[in-house]
């Protein structure tokens, strides 16, 4: 057992940590919220968004592209635009649009989010919608409609080699496209190439033969994504490069290309002594599209970024309590939270995600080695370790005083993977659901239990 408290600990962490300060009862605050007044006023569990920390962050990253460009001389236009998908409620969204800023969608039943948006005045027709994602037949007709109506900067990044047909003869203005590249895996990925995009072997071919002179269709934009994000690695350098050679090669054809869209966001902070340098990380990857320009003699495009989880993670933070400790062997001890990591955080155990999880209070107690268990039945609903530590470390435990626990940074994903009110991840629907039963006579019968989900059932959850 440890004769230092846990804020002895972690102060080191915490003084890198400027959105965390703990007063003199021990107490933490979240960028200089009192947590503990929260929970006294709304209890446990319970999850909040500090609806600011949106704008502060989409600020930051075109501040930072804005320096760079200047500091390079770089000559096209940088836009940032939301991915939706990271969180598509109308509180996001609402936020995210007070800050001049472009949307990405990926399905469907994004598009009558947009439209709602438009409506209430929140969204122009100016702005650019970028629609990823392999369309299903009610994702393109929603497009088409919206391009239809007038929206002359809504950008369908074809996905494959068929979806082209779908816009060919039913939109009946001028419109842009984008094609988006596939990608190769790293390599200790279980598949060698994304099943998303199209093939780099066949995008000029494809240009040239389906594109290059239809009479209203321009191709705009190249989208390059990297599932793993924006890292600085060998393998993201290496796919890069690879971009940008057939980015030079189809602009010397396409006097209409003009964009990069460096899809793949920017990491964000899981850790206390979280360390990135997003400048210079943007600065190397300009100066690459800037060198391949000029290597090729032809302009530097539009940059497009879409950041998801970097917009909106570090806003939001899960609280729970702790119920009670057991003490199974004379090594484990666990700390029975009031809820679910399954349920709540399905990262924790899908992609074993690490977030920063701290006590809200107890910080002047001495510490102890402790795992922290969700309320189902699962053997895989349990928190066991810091991103920087094997393990994980919390104030002593007492019956007498609750002690509260907070995990930070959650902000991106977790509520649609969780299935929160009945959303699902891109917000595609749940489908109909058929009961198969035999009467007394051996005949099949058959009836629906419930109809696919529509978008006005997920825009009412979403709070459109």
């Amino acid at each position: 057992m440890s004769t230092f408290s846990y804020f002895d600990l972690q102060k080191e962490n915490l003084a890198q940590s400027p959105e965390f300060n703990i007063d003199d009862n021990g107490n933490l605050s979240f960028h200089k919220i009192d947590l503990n007044a929260i929970i006294n006023k709304y209890g446990s569990p319970l999850k909040i968004t500090l609806l600011p920390i949106i704008s502060q962050q989409i600020q930051k990253a075109k501040n930072m592209f804005s320096e760079v460009m200047k500091n390079l001389e770089y000559r096209g236009n940088y836009t940032y635009c939301y991915c939706t998908k990271s969180s598509h409620f109308s509180y996001v969204l609402n936020e995210v649009l007070k800050n001049d800023v472009h949307l990405e969608t990926s399905s469907a039943f994004d598009l009558p989010i947009i439209e709602q948006l438009f409506k209430q005045k929140k969204l122009s027709i100016n702005q650019f919608i970028v629609c990823n994602g392999f369309k299903r037949p009610e994702y393109t007709s929603n497009i088409v409609k919206l391009l239809n109506d007038g929206f002359h900067n809504l950008i369908p990044v074809l996905d494959n080699l068929e979806e082209f047909d779908n816009y060919d003869q039913t939109v009946h203005q001028n419109f842009k496209i984008g094609i988006r590249i596939a990608t190769e895996e790293i390599p200790n990925f279980k598949f060698y190439t994304s099943r998303l995009g199209i093939s780099s072997k066949k995008i000029l071919k494809y240009y040239n033969e389906k594109i290059a002179h239809h009479p209203r269709a321009k191709l705009t934009m190249l989208h390059f994504f990297i599932n793993t994000g924006i890292k600085d690695h060998v393998y993201y350098w290496n796919e890069l490069a690879k971009c940008l050679k057939i980015y030079a090669e189809l602009k010397k054809v396409c006097p209409s290309l003009n964009t990069l869209n460096i899809g793949g966001g920017l990491p964000f902070k899981s850790q206390l002594d979280f360390k990135y340098d997003y400048k210079s990380f943007i600065q190397s990857v300009l100066k690459e599209v800037k060198a391949t320009c000029l290597e090729y003699g032809i302009d530097e495009p539009h940059i497009f970024t879409e950041f998801g989880t970097y917009t909106v993670a570090e806003a939001s933070a899960n609280i729970y309590s702790v119920l009670n400790e057991k003490k199974q062997n004379d090594r484990e001890s666990w700390y029975m939270i009031n809820n679910s990591f399954m349920n709540t955080l399905p990262d924790t155990w899908g992609i074993d995600q690490r977030f920063i999880i701290l006590p809200i209070n107890h910080w002047y107690k001495n510490y102890k080695h402790a795992f922290l268990g969700g309320l189902t039945c699962d053997s895989m609903d349990f928190y066991n370790a810091e991103i920087h530590n094997n393990k994980m470390f919390m104030p002593e435990f007492s019956s007498e005083e609750p002690l509260h626990i907070g995990v930070f940074n959650t902000g991106a994903y977790q509520d649609a993977l969780s299935g929160y009110g009945g959303i699902k991840h891109c917000l595609i629907p749940s489908p109909k659901h058929v009961i198969l039963k035999y009467d007394d006579m051996g005949v099949l019968k058959s009836e629906i239990f419930s109809e696919e989900q529509t978008a006005d059932e997920m825009l009412r959850i979403l709070g459109y």
